[in-house]
């Protein structure tokens, strides 16, 4: 595989799993070489802080959000340490009452923060300067030193050998699951009577894109690409959406005249599908990195407003079902608008790599659903 081909961001997400592993192992190698040219002492250390700071953690910015944290908690129990082994003559416990003093108070700056990490590495390295108390200062030195140089070389390593961006992922499974929602609304609306059975696989996968896409927040503002703020709101109108579609899919008559009302309004099975066609089409360019360009066609309910005020079953009973069925219909186009607008004010979503990238790749766009719409069944 060619070095560019692996900077291509759709390459390495295909292959994420992989790559990641290709990364921590030549940091390890590049880590090993450095320790083992110099015969640095106590060098296991490097290792050990290399393959810490790469972790589970594949793109840039949790890797440097992570090694952030650890050289700065380690520089700071490493120098409390130094302070603590140079006083001269020390009284019996004070060395121990220090120690344990400055893992409490990082301990209390860091347990309602985000850098509670920061605080681990403080504990640790001013127990491996400090030690049980007899420590040489030169031993707890170089155990600090190759902490600093395993974590340099995981960030530098993550960084520039085939980096993957958290930004990147976050645009994939954004589009990923804007397909999903797109493809089970389309389902609900061209369905017949029964549930179609893929549609309990696509939910929790959703469900699942989801929570992929809440962990990758704290990375993504490292990147200095989107805001936190600006990500909670994405994935806050992703959830809703999915909430909102799941109610349309558990929707259920309890008599067939209201699932006949629904069937006989003229014009309702072409918006929903129009709606479907636009999720598509809005995840295709999330994809593949375009300005965000959907014309959403307004969801007109006004047309059906008086069917379902008046409608009655066979007995002359009043039906609510239909109202709410379509109640529930126009909340997912709202939704669905604001976060066509959400995602056109974010100058920095549409991506020029992607857009260059994208040529070379077979994407899947949202033409299926138009091929789809005419040959489907009527609404459930």
């Amino acid at each position: 595989m060619p070095l560019p081909r692996l900077r291509d961001p759709y390459i390495n997400y295909r292959n994420r799993h992989l790559l990641h592993v290709m990364r921590v192992t030549l940091a390890l190698t590049i880590t090993f070489v450095f320790i083992d040219i110099l015969d640095v002492p106590h060098a296991s250390w490097a290792l050990v802080s290399t393959v810490m700071v790469m972790g589970n953690l594949p793109h840039i910015g949790g890797v440097l959000d992570k090694g952030r944290q650890r050289l700065f908690g380690t520089v700071l129990g490493a120098a409390w340490g130094i302070l603590i082994t140079l006083a001269p003559n020390p009284p019996p416990l004070v060395v121990p009452i220090w120690t344990l003093a400055g893992i409490a108070a990082a301990t209390y700056v860091t347990f309602k923060g985000r850098y509670g990490y920061s605080g681990l590495m403080f504990a640790i390295s001013l127990l491996l300067v400090v030690g049980d108390g007899t420590q040489e200062l030169g031993t707890a030195l170089w155990r600090s030193f190759n902490v600093l140089v395993g974590t340099l070389i995981g960030i530098l390593v993550t960084a520039f050998a085939m980096p993957q961006k958290a930004t990147d992922v976050q645009r994939f499974l954004l589009a990923e699951t804007l397909d999903k929602l797109a493809r089970l609304y389309h389902a609900h609306t061209s369905s017949t009577g029964s549930q179609d059975l893929d549609t309990q696989p696509l939910l929790k996968s959703s469900s699942s894109l989801l929570i992929k896409q809440r962990g990758l927040v704290d990375a993504i503002h490292r990147e200095r690409r989107l805001k936190r703020d600006e990500l909670d709101t994405i994935i806050s109108l992703e959830r809703r959406m999915l909430s909102t579609i799941e109610l349309l899919l558990e929707t259920h008559w309890t008599t067939r005249d209201g699932h006949d009302h629904i069937a006989a309004m003229e014009g309702l099975r072409d918006q929903q599908h129009r709606l479907a066609r636009d999720l598509g089409t809005l995840a295709f360019q999330v994809r593949t990195g375009q300005p965000i360009d959907v014309e959403l066609a307004p969801f007109d309910l006004e047309r059906y407003a008086m069917n379902a005020r008046q409608a009655t079953a066979s007995s002359g009973r009043a039906l609510f079902g239909p109202a709410g069925y379509l109640w529930l219909n126009r909340e997912l186009a709202r939704l669905t608008q604001e976060l066509v607008d959400t995602l056109g004010e974010l100058r920095r979503l549409p991506s020029q790599r992607l857009r260059k990238r994208a040529r070379r790749h077979a994407l899947t766009t949202h033409a299926t659903l138009s091929d789809d719409s005419n040959s489907q069944g009527p609404v459930s």
